[in-house]
């Protein structure tokens, strides 16, 4: 999403995805759920550019990103596919569950 493809995000996310914020990701005030590809894609987009050390990762055996500026872990984000289109994106910032995850990181 570094590029800030819109069209490329929405190709391989199934329109009804379901994406769950933890608090500390949702941050004060911010949704705990977005429903919907576009909902998403949009948000993903206009916060791509803030996301300079995102990684593709296996978290706890699936398919994820990982941001990890200066090696440290702030995020881990864990994708659910069905159908080849991915239909729940789970995003964890909260400091004792990303202990608790089983990262490893690919080569992009």
């Amino acid at each position: 999403m570094r590029g800030g493809n819109f069209e490329g995000l929405l190709a391989v996310l199934d329109p009804d995805v379901v994406v769950r914020l933890d608090a500390a990701a949702a941050g004060p005030g911010g949704p705990r759920e977005i429903r919907g590809a576009d909902n998403w894609a949009k948000r993903t987009v206009i916060l791509s550019s803030m996301f300079t050390s995102v990684q593709p990762a296996l978290v706890n055996g699936e398919v994820g990103l990982v941001l990890a500026p200066r090696g440290h872990l702030g995020r881990a984000i864990r994708f659910t596919t069905q159908d080849r289109k991915i239909v729940q994106v789970d995003v964890i910032a909260d400091p004792a569950r990303l202990r608790g995850l089983e990262v490893a990181t690919l080569d992009a």
